[in-house]
């Protein structure tokens, strides 16, 4: 196929990105790349209680404000009601459950607020699993299993990408829907601790779950350190899960700030470097400890994804490969999990 072929294959995509890690609300770069929907963490990934309500209510305030660009994703059809309005739809989502602490009617509360998707914990361990950062993984706790039990009735999608190993198949094995990996690639192509095995992702594979991969720099690199990772490193790690799982397994999730000034985000950057040096020390260090080089050098922005559109193209890739991976792949198991 020709570049032409390419750019028309991505425009005509419904694409929907599995994780934006956060926002100030701008949605012009997801124009400039035809995403249709994306899963952004509404909640500080470190917060309590008190501070998710915060966040979530200028969110609220965001969708309600005249001219928004946001449409608030519930079910799936909201996704091309979304498009057809011109807007993005917003599936809200978590990264971390730390807001529910050990209260498990919270979980029908932020449900009702509109929370789809949640992820058991971030890096560490809380009331319900643990990190994939932690020394120890004692898998999914009684109250975890609860919690699991409880997000499949109320139709939230469970989110293991920062979740560790025992913990992750603990859940994947305790869950009566599919689960997620929205955000992580292969540990046998990049050993780094966010990757997943490939036990964790056949488990993942064998509820009829997906895993989204990342276009996040040390989640592709190869170790080289004069050279930052591009598109042919993350299609390592596409086409080896697609080998490992099949093509029906995977989905996209870039892990993308989804801001219009980068340097809203330079505090998570420095928070990341701090308070989880095993995840990005190496990688800081061959290219500095800066969003703009955390991500692919030909894919660092949503503006970008039609250059993973074109190198897919490149590769041979079929059309309707293309099309599962970008978006509907994920529409269609997230139908499963919401009901609709």
């Amino acid at each position: 196929m020709t570049a032409r072929a390419a750019a028309d294959i991505h425009r005509d995509a419904v694409i929907v990105d599995g994780l934006g890690f956060g926002s100030d609300g701008y949605a012009g770069a997801l124009r400039e790349g035809n995403v249709a929907a994306i899963n952004i963490t509404v909640v500080d990934v470190t917060g309590d209680f008190e501070k998710c309500c915060d966040d979530m209510a200028i969110w609220c305030a965001r969708l309600a404000a005249p001219g928004s660009p946001w449409h608030l994703v519930l079910r799936t059809g909201d996704i091309a009601a979304a498009r057809a309005a011109g807007k993005i739809g917003l599936i809200m989502g978590w990264q971390n459950m730390r807001p529910i602490a050990d209260r498990l009617e919270r979980l029908c509360l932020f449900q009702r607020l509109g929370v789809r998707v949640m992820q058991l914990t971030y890096n560490e361990r809380n009331f319900i699993a643990s990190g994939c950062l932690e020394p120890v993984d004692d898998g999914l706790s009684a109250f975890g299993r609860r919690a699991v039990a409880e997000m499949n009735r109320l139709g939230i999608a469970l989110d293991l990408s920062h979740v560790g190993e025992r913990s992750c198949l603990d859940a994947a094995s305790s869950s009566s829907q599919p689960v997620l990996i929205t955000h992580a690639n292969a540990k046998a192509v990049s050993n780094v601790p966010r990757n997943k095995s490939d036990a964790a992702i056949k488990a993942v594979a064998a509820t009829g779950g997906l895993i989204g991969t990342s276009v996040y720099g040390p989640m592709c690199w190869n170790g080289d350190g004069a050279r930052r990772p591009n598109l042919s490193d993350y299609v390592r790690h596409l086409e080896y899960i697609v080998d490992l799982v099949g093509i029906a397994h995977v989905s996209l999730g870039t892990d993308f700030p989804i801001v219009g000034d980068l340097s809203k985000v330079s505090h998570i950057i420095e928070r990341t470097m701090a308070r989880y040096p095993g995840a990005v020390t190496k990688y800081a260090a061959a290219f500095g400890n800066d969003v703009r080089t955390r991500y692919l050098s030909d894919c660092a922005s949503p503006a970008e994804l039609p250059n993973l559109t074109a190198a897919l193209v490149a590769r041979g890739w079929r059309e309707g490969d293309i099309r599962a991976l970008l978006g509907e792949n994920l529409i269609r198991v997230l139908a499963r999990i919401w009901g609709g």
